[in-house]
């Protein structure tokens, strides 16, 4: 794939600067959910992207610098707080299944999707000392099936048209 250290170290900050504007272009979508909250997860393009194209190592460094980012450029302390437990329990599930061979990229997004929903309610419940919060999860998750299948479909074939570009370069 990409020969030197230099050309992933390069490669990966664009993919941090690409999730940072899917992250900006995102927060412009006008909220019309039913729940609050549901987002389309846009930047989980990118991490998806980054784990079949770079790596674990590289991914999760991606994942990890651009939540720190974006926290501090449109959110706030505790939107680094959800968004960090929400990323890293959803890294470590799609890093697991994309280890077994056994899921698609799709599936691998759509876990992705769940479990970063599963993370921020967990860390909601902690914040409240109360499991009530519960009941948001199942609308939660059935957002996260499906903004996670179409982060699938759209990484899938992203990655079919322009993984040419990484390789030519051996």
């Amino acid at each position: 794939m990409i020969r030197s250290r230099t050309e992933k170290l390069a490669a990966c900050a664009v993919f941090v600067a690409l999730a940072m504007i899917l992250s900006y272009v995102e927060s412009l979508v006008p909220y019309f959910f039913a729940v609050p909250g549901m987002k389309l997860g846009l930047t989980n393009l990118v991490v998806v992207y980054a784990l079949y194209l770079f790596g674990n190592k590289e991914a999760f460094i991606i994942n990890i610098v651009r939540i720190i980012l974006v926290g501090f450029m449109f959110g706030h302390a505790f939107s680094i707080v959800y968004s960090m437990a929400g990323g890293i329990l959803s890294f470590v599930v799609m890093y697991f299944l994309k280890k077994t061979n056994g899921f698609s990229v799709m599936g691998v997004s759509m876990a992705g999707g769940v479990f970063h929903n599963v993370g921020q309610i967990l860390v909601a419940a902690l914040v409240l000392k109360s499991f009530s919060i519960s009941w948001y999860l199942p609308p939660l998750m059935i957002s996260g099936l499906i903004t996670g299948f179409l982060i699938g479909i759209i990484s899938n074939e992203t990655m079919k048209r322009t993984v040419k570009l990484f390789r030519e370069k051996k």
